[in-house]
């Protein structure tokens, strides 16, 4: 059964911006903590942002000041937003929540 299915990502200039969506089954949205996540060219997955259910946010401190992660729970859906993106943030992101993950979705950014 799928859990969490991210969208969004695509193709954008430096200094261009993205918002992932990551729509979570009713049944675990709103309940766990939910984590954004990338895996970049030649690197290891990473931790970029985080809210919990009472709203605590945490960013990576390479995406600190751009990025924003935020959440509806009428949606059961939480997001991330990526402003003045770099081409150091090409990576696939994922969304996880209680252990599943989503299949990702592809931000690049370059000229």
């Amino acid at each position: 059964q799928v859990q969490l299915v991210e969208s969004g990502g695509g193709l954008v200039q430096p200094g261009g911006s993205l918002r992932l969506s990551c729509a979570a089954a009713a049944t675990i949205f709103s309940i766990y903590p939910m984590g954004w996540y990338r895996q970049g060219p030649g690197k290891k997955r990473e931790l970029v942002a985080g809210i919990t259910p009472e709203g605590t946010l945490n960013y990576a401190d390479s995406v600190k000041g751009r990025f924003a992660v935020s959440g509806d729970n009428a949606k059961n859906t939480a997001y991330l937003q990526m402003n003045s993106l770099k081409p150091e943030d090409t990576a696939i992101y994922y969304c996880n929540m209680n252990g599943f993950w989503g299949q990702g979705t592809q931000v690049t950014v370059s000229s």
